[in-house]
């Protein structure tokens, strides 16, 4: 590594690890956690020792297989549910499912591996797959030493002395408060920039009906509501505190947003003609000229403007990722899992609004939501101080609300083990009926050991029930059945049970992909079901008839997250790609984006590659190989994807 200042957390973390100790890192975004990873890899690889590295999404893992193969080419693996590249590397790219499914192998393949790094090791807290960063934790291998980097956790010393407990080795504990680039918090509302959170109390939240704007930038004579997004844009733009990224809730939002913003000219010339040349020729290399979206995108990416969700396709994600790296795209239009992935910090951030959805409630932010944010501002290196602006109508935000986000610390993580049905059949392979046991090694039972715990461990045992009433364990050991469901995450239960019935077996290729499809989609509300054919008639009353007989014994034993059900909407356009049609023809027919058409497919080709490794019979896995060719095709290719991404950066 090259020789640079290291701030004393950064020091002190390089300590730990050379000391061989795992390490929790618990410090603002943009603060430098990732030089620690950098300095643990490139120590561990000199010494031809193994290093995983696991994130919470893929498009992170793929973000860092590109930056890992540029620092330490020849070296780096990835294995996703998408994507599988030299899956035999020192150093290991995973999503953190794959990870917890290999450390509950009977036979492990990770004996060379002595360190693994949790990248938002925070996760944890995440309510429906923090429980697999839990279990992942719990089974770590005995020789593996862990590097957890995160938000400020308020209660990383108990986070700390569990795993203390349950791995007997030394953790130390870095924790900095500290960011490099310090931050300035302002507030648009009513047309006005107040420069701090005092004025507004004092001016928008009193009592008193004078207005104060003293302290305020008054961008138009209207002191109602948010103010126009367009005025502060111009503002930001007057101020030289571009590049700015937006963070929108609402995928349209971001869309429209974005449109409006190109009113104003952020580009020379110059800058104009050299962003077209790269945009046209990045979205050649990636045969992506001809796309409806890519040919709209194209007037906003000429003025320097761009929008950046789940619902684009991913090689224009990353295009558009690419130009705003090399400072020609000046304001970014995101929604929120921009915060955790991508690594393309700012001058400025601004939040559209400081409430949304959480579950079934509209309610402000999380503290930790909000900093994960803000913290993109202020780029390390470049920029001396970040600027977060928050836009605010007094109707809709209360005082209490805000100053929940900036008085309130951090949300202390939490656990959300919930082990599923497949993590209970890998376990139940080693341990038997003591598998319950285990839970009194989990974070959960470590937090809470009352009656919450005790709930707990009842719909462990309440799993462990339904699988022995349903034939999965007989006389103490796996059945065919069971060792078929113990791969199948996600879906355990219902493919299980077709396969039981030998439904599976006797499916066409066509019907093979439409179940694996249905299997893995979720409806957004408000979208109108299109109407099935026969051909999916008789799938879907088949799948609802062993759906609604594993639901009987669930919520006989009480348990409130039921298997899922099989929705059987996009079953029309996966006929018609196995049939070779072309992605824009699919697109033209379908009321869902691109990127979620595209994160469908691949979902439903992993369902079927967790299959191969069932018991199933040669002949049913010769089929799933020839369904998987026939999906796994142009856009839906995760890994041609990637390595046309790794190319094209090294070119």
């Amino acid at each position: 590594m090259k020789s640079i200042q290291l701030d004393e957390f950064q020091q002190a973390a390089i300590a730990a690890v050379e000391a061989n100790q795992s390490v929790l890192v618990s410090a603002p975004t943009g603060t430098g956690k990732t030089l620690i990873a950098e300095y643990l890899i490139e120590k561990n690889l000199t010494l031809d020792r193994g290093v995983i590295y696991t994130a919470p999404i893929k498009a992170l893992s793929n973000q860092k297989f590109r930056e890992f193969e540029r620092l330490f080419p020849g070296k780096v693996g990835i294995i996703t549910g998408d994507v599988s590249i030299n899956p035999r590397a020192p150093l290991l790219i995973m999503t953190t499912e794959i990870f917890r499914n290999k450390v509950l192998e009977i036979e492990s393949t990770l004996d060379k591996h002595n360190w693994i790094i949790f990248d938002e090791i925070h996760y944890l807290d995440n309510v429906e797959r923090g429980t697999v960063w839990e279990e992942s934790l719990i089974f770590l291998p005995q020789q593996m030493r862990f590097l957890g980097l995160s938000a400020t956790i308020p209660n990383v010393d108990q986070f700390a002395d569990w795993l203390r407990e349950i791995h007997k080795h030394p953790i130390t504990i870095i924790k900095e408060t500290n960011r490099p680039v310090p931050l300035h918090f302002l507030f648009q509302c009513g047309n006005v920039i107040y420069q701090d959170l005092e004025t507004l109390k004092k001016t928008v939240y009193s009592k008193r009906k004078k207005l104060y704007f003293d302290k305020g930038e008054i961008l138009r004579e209207d002191f109602y509501g948010e103010g126009r997004t367009i005025d502060l844009i111009e503002h930001l733009d007057r101020n030289d505190r571009l590049p700015c990224i937006y963070f929108s809730f609402s995928r349209k939002r971001c869309e429209f947003l974005a449109q409006e913003a190109t009113a104003i000219g952020f580009l020379t010339e110059e800058e104009r003609l050299k962003i077209l040349e790269l945009y046209d020729t990045f979205c050649l290399q990636y045969n992506l000229e001809g796309e409806e979206r890519t040919q709209s995108v194209r007037p906003l990416v000429e003025k320097g403007v761009a929008y950046h969700h789940a619902g684009i396709h991913p090689m224009l994600k990353e295009i558009l990722e690419r130009l705003f790296t090399e400072k020609l795209i000046k304001i970014i239009f995101v929604t929120e899992t921009f915060a955790l992935g991508v690594n393309m910090p700012a001058r400025t951030v601004v939040m559209d609004e400081v409430k949304k959805k959480y579950g079934r409630f509209f309610r402000a932010l999380k503290v930790r939501d909000f900093f994960q944010m803000a913290g993109r501002s202020g780029r390390r290196g470049i920029d001396k101080e970040g600027f977060v602006y928050s836009r605010l109508n007094p109707r809709q935000v209360t005082l209490r609300e805000l100053e929940s986000i900036f008085f309130n610390s951090p949300e202390k993580i939490r656990s959300r083990f919930n082990a599923s049905y497949a993590t209970i059949l890998n376990l139940y392979e080693t341990y038997g009926d003591g598998l319950l046991d285990i839970y009194q090694r989990s974070f959960h039972y470590f937090q809470e050991k009352t009656f919450t715990g005790s709930r707990q461990l009842e719909r462990m045992e309440a799993r462990l029930k339904i699988l022995k009433q349903l034939g999965y364990i007989h006389k103490n050991q796996l059945t065919e059945k069971g060792h078929f469901a113990k791969k199948m995450y996600g879906s355990e239960l219902p493919m299980a049970e077709l396969y039981g019935y030998g439904v599976l077996e006797d499916l066409s290729l066509r019907q093979l992909g439409i179940l694996a499809l249905a299997a893995v989609f979720e409806p957004r509300p408000g979208v109108k079901k299109p109407k099935p054919g026969d051909e999916v008639k008789t799938l879907e009353k088949i799948t609802t008839q062993v759906i609604k007989g594993i639901h009987r014994f669930e919520k006989k034993m009480g348990i409130t997250y039921v298997s899922k059900r099989f929705y059987y909407d996009l079953s029309a356009s996966i006929m018609d790609w196995m049939e070779q049609k072309s992605f824009n023809k699919l697109m033209e027919e379908l009321q869902i984006d691109e990127g979620e058409v595209i994160r469908y497919y691949r979902m439903s080709l992993q369902i079927l590659r967790e299959m191969l490794e069932t018991p199933a019979s040669n002949s049913f896995k010769a089929k799933i190989y020839r369904v998987i060719d026939l999906i796994d095709r142009g856009v839906i290719d995760a890994e041609e994807q990637l390595r046309k991404s790794v190319s094209i950066s090294d070119s």
